[in-house]
């Protein structure tokens, strides 16, 4: 209670979610304040949220970037690539508008192959195919979108503004866009006869995902972030296949290129196989690396392993609504229901890195998670279809505004602590 007045509480028990404001459920009828905190773990006032605590700030204070990238495309082919691009952008412009705009090219990529190839058919045989132009256009931007990842944190080393907001910034944009890249590369092939199942574009979402947690989940443990061979080599093929996908025509993938392999078979595998020998094998290598050398954070099993209870749970709870779907949720809205889980996924992740960078306890377990479970119950029981359907949209918009609220808050956070403005690198006192 403040200032006399009096508060309804509701206390969470907050060993859950050690990582999120402290503070209890609060109703004030003069502000209109709701404070929720301990196991939902999230403050949820109408003004002012605050994701990242006193704790976390000073963590981020004390923080040193850490990476290895031994990536032979990366070392000697983009870098000296990118080396050349970044002279071209003035010195004035901001690292973190980089960033955004690379993002921003992914998203309307995705926003592009949604409006011409909605439902995943445009690719499938005796339909409208998505036009040639429309390819040509995907791929050059998602190089581009490549490129500005790449050059950003070269354009904060040269213009000497580098900062952990930048680094969390770019990766927690990265986190998301996963599924903006995943579900437009879908489009090539598309579901259908010739295509790839829509269950099978969700598991291989789910593949990629964990991939890039797993690196995220390696930092929180050993401190030193391995950047995974796997994101350069993806961005370069798939760049390339965009363009030739224009001068061939989407009929080409229906083809076998070795006997009875299709180019979807090949799509599938490279994913899976990716995943499997070269991201898994070198992330429990680079673990064991750092238990052998007396380097890890953390030594209890459970304690390495708390970033993976939200993700693991996510996927349960999300599999567990396709299967008992009544209506065939993930065939009805397939682009919905993975931007859905991207998005859902992409706040785990940012909280995983909140915590690794300031080198504070991850949280056991993700609020979004909440309302997950409550629409894969009442969908448990049995509902009509256009009542499954406002579930998804409505939780869908749920985990979006979520984030980008989670997203803004912790940003403008980090620029007030350190008195930096988030897209521009003039100084708030120079003002």
């Amino acid at each position: 209670m403040r200032g006399g007045r009096s508060s309804l509480l509701l206390t969470l028990p907050a060993q859950f979610f050690p990582s999120l404001p402290s503070r209890c459920w609060s109703f004030r009828r003069s502000s209109w304040r709701v404070a929720v905190e301990g196991a939902l773990g999230v403050r949820v006032v109408m003004a002012g949220y605050e994701y990242v605590s006193p704790e976390q700030l000073a963590g981020f204070d004390k923080y040193k970037y850490s990476a290895v990238d031994t990536s032979p495309l990366s070392l000697y082919v983009m870098h000296p690539f990118w080396n050349t691009i970044v002279k071209v952008f003035p010195t004035w412009l901001a690292p973190n508008l980089i960033t955004f705009s690379g993002f921003l090219l992914v998203v309307f990529n995705f926003l592009l192959m949604a409006y011409f190839d909605p439902d995943f058919y445009a690719s499938a045989p005796g339909h409208k195919h998505v036009p040639d132009w429309v390819w040509i256009v995907v791929g050059i931007l998602n190089f581009i979108a490549y490129t500005l990842d790449g050059v950003d944190g070269k354009q904060a080393r040269r213009t000497n503004s580098s900062t952990p907001l930048g680094e969390l910034f770019d990766h927690g944009l990265d986190s998301w866009s996963c599924v903006y890249f995943v579900v437009t590369v879908y489009s090539i092939f598309g579901r259908g006869s010739s295509g790839v199942s829509v269950f099978v574009l969700y598991i291989l979402l789910w593949v990629v995902l964990f991939s890039f947690i797993l690196s995220h989940w390696e930092k929180y443990n050993t401190g030193i972030l391995f950047l995974p061979w796997g994101y350069d080599i993806s961005q370069v093929t798939i760049s390339f296949v965009y363009i030739v996908t224009a001068i061939v025509g989407v009929e080409a993938w229906y083809e076998p290129f070795l006997f009875n392999f299709l180019y979807r078979d090949l799509f599938t595998a490279m994913i899976i196989g990716c995943a499997l020998c070269v991201t898994l094998p070198m992330s429990l290598l680079n673990f064991y690396r750092s238990y052998k050398n007396n380097t890890l954070k953390h030594y209890s099993v459970y304690e390495a392993m708390v970033p993976f209870f939200s993700p693991c749970l996510l996927f349960i709870l999300c599999t567990a609504w396709i299967l008992q779907s009544p209506s065939d949720i993930l065939e009805m809205h397939p682009r919905i229901f993975y931007f859905m889980v991207g998005t859902g996924f992409a706040n785990i992740t940012c909280q995983l890195i909140v915590c690794q960078m300031s080198n504070t306890r991850c949280p056991t377990l993700n609020w979004l998670l909440v309302p997950l479970f409550l629409v894969v119950l009442v969908v448990n029981f049995g509902v009509a279809s256009y009542v499954e359907s406002f579930l998804l949209y409505m939780l869908t918009t749920t985990f979006t505004l979520a984030h980008i609220h989670y997203g803004v808050q912790v940003v403008k956070q980090l620029s007030n602590h350190f008195q930096i403005y988030p897209f521009s690198l003039k100084k708030p006192n120079s003002d």
